[in-house]
């Protein structure tokens, strides 16, 4: 979705970290044709449900009233909480850019040795939960948290959303116009600031933007290292003494920041395409010599993998077979199968709201979509303790018959990540050329044999890339699970929160070990993809 200044956003990114591509069908015959109301009122059913927790989380504040709303932000305790949160998102941001980015040069642009394992290696982050690092790095060095402690897990986890984009803006820089501005005596920084950061730039702010919203959103890593941040303040207001007006307006506070946050992002990349050469097919760059390369270099990408990577498991695993831990490989199993269940609930919810909109988005241009565009980015810069808190609100006062139920749960999960399956669902669509469709019309084939033979085949990788991604994340989700499973429903993740929570990390490392054992064959696939995807020739074409 690209429909803040043209740029990138959270929804417009696809699940390999490209931006939306558009293959030169932009202004097909399609786009222009009225789009069937069915899909028009589906698109919309689904974008209200995505905004049904924001709407009523906005009538909870203003039911509580002007004066508990002034108390509640001219308390010296809720800025605190402010500053911590914005520092931290702030910190977390500005770190991942520049690791980010190095490592995307080092992997586009350096003749690294096994170029395309690196390429892999970056996506393998995205696999380990923020809380089963901070666990990991609690359980090696007792007594460690506080600030410094959570910007460096939240560095580690968030740095592969701004290595992605940037790999794939990097890699479709055409070639020819660096070496034009070098022949004209431009020197190399001349060009890569003119030239190249241009192009790279909406792919940096499309990256820093998902990394703030991703710290202002985590729950379970900074809860664990004892920072005060919105989500843990939200999550404690709720829990401790069931302030029900406190937490909803903290929580609308934390989406005011998240929005902002959007905004500047729009501000910051602006509108910037590729600048081609020539009207083929773009030339890569040749790589840097490799005799510049040495250990210091690599550093970008070794440190940040064996921190976030090797650190955890090698913790999980000393601690798991330490003790005799037979008798609780039963109840781990149960859990697991649970969280396989939740992932598969969720991935089932988002695509349902997914699909009509993204079909929409991606093959129809029509009045009200600039509405659906913006509340699907909306739900994606709600955290998952807001989204949570909300339901559990409507759930007790106007849908008790199917509160702490899987039906309720799926809600949550549906509108957390319905906007990477939108992202997916558009990219798969934009990728069919809309000639071969017309091709197919006029040899009479019904619009359901067109969805079905032409279109559905070409768009299928991307759909099946974003409902792996939702499935990885569902997973790791934390705060939405902890408040609104049913009873007795546990998952991996509320497994290691309860036993993390009591200092018990002995017996929390088995269900972070298994956590990390299920999400790293997800991760390891989108990585493959994303790798293949950007060796293809097509990774970052498109309108940036």
């Amino acid at each position: 979705m690209t429909g803040r200044s043209g740029s990138p956003s959270v929804a417009g990114l696809s699940p390999m970290g490209e931006p939306l591509t558009g293959l030169g069908h932009e202004d097909g015959p399609l786009l222009r044709r009225r789009p069937p109301f069915g899909l028009i009122a589906a698109a919309a059913l689904a974008a209200s449900i995505a905004l049904l927790p924001l709407a009523y989380l906005v009538i909870r504040v203003t039911e509580a009233g002007p004066g508990r709303l002034l108390a509640v932000l001219t308390r010296l305790r809720t800025w605190e909480v402010a500053a911590t949160s914005v520092g931290l998102a702030l910190a977390v941001a500005a770190t991942a850019v520049v690791l980010g980015s190095m490592s995307a040069w080092l992997v586009a642009r350096s003749a690294l040795p096994a170029t395309r394992l690196w390429a892999v290696a970056l996506v393998l982050p995205l696999a380990m939960p923020t809380y089963v690092i901070a666990y990991a790095f609690v359980a090696a060095i007792p007594g460690v948290q506080g600030f410094a402690a959570a910007w460096l897990v939240l560095t580690l986890c968030t740095t592969p959303y701004v290595a992605l984009p940037v790999l794939a803006a990097l890699r479709s820089v055409d070639a020819t116009v660096e070496e034009v501005a070098r022949s004209c005596g431009a020197s190399a920084w001349v060009v890569a600031h003119r030239i190249t950061w241009p192009q790279v730039r909406p792919a940096v702010g499309a990256g820093a933007l998902l990394v703030g919203l991703y710290v202002l959103s985590d729950f379970g890593a900074v809860s664990i290292l004892r920072v005060d941040t919105f989500t843990r303040a939200i999550y404690t207001s709720y829990r401790a003494g069931f302030d029900r007006s406190s937490a909803a307006i903290l929580a609308a506070f934390l989406v005011v920041l998240a929005l902002v946050l959007v905004w500047l992002e729009a501000r910051f990349t602006g509108q910037r395409g590729p600048v081609r050469g020539g009207s083929g097919v773009p030339r890569p760059p040749m790589p840097m010599p490799r005799r510049w390369l040495t250990p210091l270099a690599v550093l970008p990408l070794a440190a940040p993998l064996i921190l976030a990577i090797g650190l955890p498991v090698a913790v999980l695993v000393s601690r798991t077979f330490a003790v005799d831990t037979g008798p609780v490989w039963s109840a781990v199993a149960r859990a697991t199968v649970h969280t396989l269940g939740a992932g598969a609930l969720g991935m089932s919810a988002a695509l349902l709201l997914a699909v009509p909109v993204g079909i929409l988005l991606g093959r129809y241009r029509v009045r009200g979509s600039r509405f659906i565009a913006s509340g699907v980015l909306a739900t994606h810069a709600l955290p998952g303790v807001v989204v949570g808190l909300a339901l559990v609100l409507l759930g007790v006062t106007l849908m008790r018959p199917v509160y702490q139920t899987l039906v309720m749960l799926a809600l949550a999960y549906g509108v957390l990540f319905m906007a990477k399956a939108v992202g997916s669902v558009r990219a798969g669509v934009e990728r069919v050329p809309w000639v071969l469709e017309e091709v197919a019309r006029s040899q009479g084939c019904t619009p359901r044999e067109v969805w079905r033979r032409v279109t559905l085949p070409i768009a299928a990788p991307g759909v099946v890339a974003g409902a792996v991604l939702v499935l990885l994340t569902v997973m790791k989700e934390l705060p939405a699970t902890l408040l609104l499973r049913p009873t007795g429903f546990d998952t991996l993740a509320t497994q290691i929160w309860s036993r993390s929570e009591v200092v018990q990390y002995g017996a929390a490392a088995p269900y972070a070990l298994a956590l990390v054992c299920v999400a790293v064959l997800p991760a390891w696939w989108l990585s493959i993809a994303a790798s293949a995807r950007g060796t293809d020739g097509r990774s970052g074409v498109g309108r940036g």
